[in-house]
């Protein structure tokens, strides 16, 4: 099975270490998952990181948030008392 492997890690030269301790379980998880996949260990883990990485800086809405949202960003609610207030102390405070 081919390999993949990112193009900005291919150009790396690998210098750093990790290293921790996992369950029995675990460690055959991730063996059989860098042999399904045909990626090292740590190229799996980089992988994983990567993806979750991905997700938390994407979000995807349901049709119903999406109206919301765009409702809030065209039409925003006028500032309530008590935000004035903390943005008028906040500017006293900071400035």
């Amino acid at each position: 099975m081919k390999r993949a492997t990112s193009a900005s890690a291919r150009a790396e030269t690998k210098s750093e270490r990790l290293e921790f301790r996992v369950t029995p379980s675990t460690k055959r998880v991730i063996q059989q998952a860098a042999a399904v996949s045909g990626l090292s260990a740590a190229d799996l883990a980089y992988e994983g990181a990567r993806r979750v990485l991905s997700e938390h800086e994407h979000m995807e809405l349901t049709e119903a948030d999406r109206k919301v949202f765009l409702e809030a960003l065209l039409s925003p609610p006028k500032p309530s008392a008590r935000l004035v207030s903390a943005l008028k102390h906040h500017a006293t405070e900071v400035e």
